[in-house]
């Protein structure tokens, strides 16, 4: 009986992202996704950054793995 309660928690928290993060629609009924004009996001700002932090952690992380076998 515990399973179906982990289930359904776990249902619940996966189908409420939708809702939580959804978007009001307009209410004169026109605009919707292709009549917004706003001016796209960059998605590469900090990029090279995000590689060397990354590049930087797996290195850290393989370092103390091979410490802890010997």
């Amino acid at each position: 009986m515990k399973s179906i309660y982990k289930i359904y928690i776990l249902t619940f928290l996966l189908l409420s992202d939708f809702v939580l993060f959804a978007q009001p629609g307009d209410d004169d009924g026109g605009g919707g996704l292709e009549g917004d004009d706003t001016p796209a996001a960059p998605i590469d700002g900090k990029l090279i950054w995000l590689a060397l932090v990354s590049i930087l952690f797996a290195f850290y992380i393989l370092n103390k793995r091979a410490q802890k076998t010997e």
